[in-house]
């Protein structure tokens, strides 16, 4: 990897305030930067997590502390206008309650001293074609599922590059047993993790063993409390805590958590998992300020190094944040306001230079 290029393409990532192409980096250094070498650069070989991981890895040395949090999550950019490959391919958004054209990425972020840190991503491809068993018609399919992703990232993170941390966070998509069973008996890590209100549940270990389950819905428990619990089929209890809140909408929601820790309080829970909110800022920065969906690349491998360099320009953003406690929105209506007084001097020097001419 060229570093020099992936520095000044993701400058010029987080500078744009437009479509993000070859020639408009090439335009914008003056042509002391081809076209074709940006191209190049895009296409010479996959940009991977083993590759942000050399990247943030001495950031994440300086910051991490045995209270650190790992938070992961998917998000989906639609990208209806580029022709479908393996990459940009259709998937099911919750957010919307449909189907859209575009690019599920997962990502690993570390939490530690107000820094958030991307350590891990993973692009979810979808290699395979089935056949849809309730409309008979070819679908594409990923080779492994989210959750297959999901603890490919803790592993990496946790075992390989032995990132200091306690807590593992994510929504309710990976909740299930398997992921918790993971993090507790191989990681050796605790996890807060939201769970559906039909998920079975004893109140004690005598229930059980008697298979006396009940939805966690249909259980008493105030805002105030952390319950034990033993969820069905999971080998070990949690502390069950119960949120209401109201949506934007008006309507009242319910949120269950889950906690590996049993020896923590509600407070501790409560304040933890708020940080997960954490990656929807993350990826809600990736998209609009450092242009993830912003390229018209065309392959595979130029879409999924066009991706990988707007999660970097996300981590020089943070440490300019770190640097000027001002956030990404704010950074990047600074670097706009520059630009728009620039363009302000250059139209007024075209307009001096047209009633000269008259």
């Amino acid at each position: 990897m060229n570093l020099q290029l992936l520095d000044l393409y993701t400058d010029y990532l987080i500078a744009s305030t437009a479509k993000t192409t070859a020639t408009g980096l090439e335009k914008a250094t003056d042509g002391t930067i081809s076209h074709d070498k940006i191209t190049s650069f895009l296409s010479e070989e996959d940009f991977t997590s083993q590759h942000l991981w050399r990247l943030t890895k001495s950031t994440v040395r300086r910051v991490e502390t045995e209270a650190g949090i790992i938070i992961i999550d998917d998000t989906i950019e639609e990208k209806r206008y580029t022709d479908e490959n393996e990459l940009i391919t259709w998937h099911f958004d919750h957010t919307l309650g449909r189907t859209v054209k575009g690019v599920n990425i997962l990502s690993a972020l570390y939490c530690s001293q107000e820094m958030l840190i991307p350590i891990g991503f993973q692009p979810i491809k979808k290699t395979e074609t089935v056949i849809d068993k309730k409309t008979g018609n070819a679908k594409k399919k990923a080779a492994r599922t989210k959750n297959d992703y999901f603890r490919d990232l803790l592993r990496i993170a946790v075992m390989e590059n032995r990132i200091k941390c306690r807590w593992i966070l994510a929504d309710v998509w990976y909740s299930g047993n398997d992921n918790m069973e993971y993090i507790k008996f191989e990681l050796q890590k605790d996890f807060i993790l939201p769970i559906k209100s039909n998920r079975l549940v004893a109140l004690s270990e005598a229930e059980k063993h008697q298979g006396q389950f009940r939805r966690v819905e249909e259980i008493a428990i105030s805002e105030h409390t952390a319950l034990k619990i033993y969820l069905k089929d999971l080998p070990f209890p949690v502390l069950l805590v119960k949120r209401i809140f109201k949506n934007e909408d008006g309507s009242i929601g319910v949120l269950y958590l889950v906690c590996s820790d049993t020896t923590v309080d509600t407070d501790t829970i409560i304040e933890v998992y708020q940080k997960r909110w954490h990656i929807e800022e993350f990826h809600k920065s990736i998209k609009s300020n450092t242009g993830l969906a912003s390229s018209p690349t065309k392959t595979v491998r130029t879409q999924n190094n066009h991706f990988f360099s707007s999660i970097y320009a996300y981590f020089k953003l943070e440490l300019l944040k770190c640097n000027t406690r001002l956030n990404h929105f704010a950074l990047k209506a600074k670097l706009y306001l520059q630009a728009l007084k620039a363009s302000l001097a250059e139209l007024h020097k075209f307009q001096n230079l047209t009633i000269a001419v008259t």
